[in-house]
């Protein structure tokens, strides 16, 4: 899939599966913006990109500040006259014991996942609304959307809500020609994935644990221009582990 000349914001790209997400449209041509509230890793990946003959820049952007999302997308706007795909990717897990979990923790959490989902997405539908061909969003959620490790109340909600508030979306949208829909990644392995046990790998169906890469191309796949029937679905991509019954012996 080519995005040539189309522009991309992707939100928690220094690190991680945004970088990988972020990476993957600059190799299909798309103008990207870098948005990371770390100015030294978000940085860093907007001048691996151009150093790689891609277009990026980078956008320091807190999502837990509404007026951070704001400037975000009408600096993007300023900077490319337009905004085509809005990848919603940046999140922090907190795992506590119910207990023990504060409310500040609780906020922290929800405002970060959450919050920033909907606020970027109505911030950038203004821009996408004015366009004849409006423009797609993909929402990133988690497995813990559909299945809880303990102690993840927070994360779990958050992902929860993700899952739920994209549908809506896209139901809200869908008569300005925006998409929206939402990818649940299961174990994606963002650190050194030579050191992963044989184990680790042969415990999931598809035979491998993923890497960002299997995320970027879910994201490819719901805003390439060609998939305009697609909107309001949730794919997880996990390679099978949600649909592995496992007992204990």
């Amino acid at each position: 899939m080519s995005f040539k000349g189309k522009v991309v914001i992707v939100t928690g790209a220094g690190q991680g599966i945004g970088r990988g997400v972020a990476e993957a449209y600059a190799n299909r041509g798309a103008c990207v913006v870098v948005a990371e509230r770390n100015e030294q890793t978000g940085n860093a990946v907007a001048e691996s990109i151009q150093g790689m003959g891609g277009q990026a820049s980078y956008i320091r952007c807190d999502v837990r500040e509404e007026e951070d999302i704001q400037r975000l997308i009408l600096e993007s706007e300023r900077l490319y006259g337009r905004i085509d795909i809005l990848i919603n990717n940046a999140g922090v897990s907190r795992f506590k014991s119910p207990d023990e979990l504060t409310v500040e923790e609780w906020d922290d959490v929800l405002n970060t996942n959450v919050r920033s989902v909907f606020l970027a997405s109505r911030e950038v539908a203004k821009v996408m609304k004015r366009q004849p061909e409006g423009g797609a969003i993909v929402n990133i959620s988690s497995t813990r959307s559909l299945m809880s490790e303990p102690n993840s109340e927070a994360y779990a909600a958050s992902k929860g809500a993700i899952v739920s508030l994209s549908h809506a979306l896209a139901v809200s949208y869908g008569e300005n020609h925006i998409r929206v829909n939402c990818v649940s990644p299961g174990w994606i392995e963002t650190g050194d994935y030579s050191a992963l046990r044989d184990l680790d790998h042969r415990q999931h169906p598809a035979g491998r644990v993923g890497t960002p890469e299997d995320i970027a191309r879910a994201c490819m796949y719901f805003t390439d221009p060609d998939n305009s029937f697609v909107t309001g679905a949730h794919l997880v991509v996990d390679g099978g582990m949600t649909r592995k019954m496992i007992y204990e012996e």
